[in-house]
């Protein structure tokens, strides 16, 4: 008999770059609809993530961008099948992840 259940597995990641990062890896490696992955805040703050990155690090003049929305760590998470709960985890960690946990 096999097991069809899923488990929500969620990762916090210092930016968004990141975090765009794992939800082409959920979907485009374990065929999660998109639909089905929730990124948002940890915080009730809007953010980009909690240091600058991609568009909101310095440029080639070196010049240091302060209107970037750094006010925290973003979440991605998403219901995944229990037999892949591993591997997500394992990706997770391996773009960055600073805390994965399943449930």
């Amino acid at each position: 008999m096999s097991d069809n259940s899923s488990k929500t597995v969620t990762a916090r990641f210092e930016t968004r770059a990141a975090a765009e990062v794992a939800v082409e890896h959920l979907a485009q490696d374990h065929g999660i609809d998109r639909a089905d992955i929730f990124v948002q805040p940890v915080g009730a703050e809007n953010t980009s993530g909690t240091s600058p990155n991609g568009s909101d690090a310095p440029s080639v003049r070196d010049e240091t961008r302060h209107d970037g929305a750094n006010q925290g760590e973003i979440e991605v998470s998403a219901d995944v099948p229990a037999n892949e709960v591993a591997a997500v985890q394992r990706i997770f960690g391996d773009i960055g992840a600073l805390h994965v946990s399943a449930g």
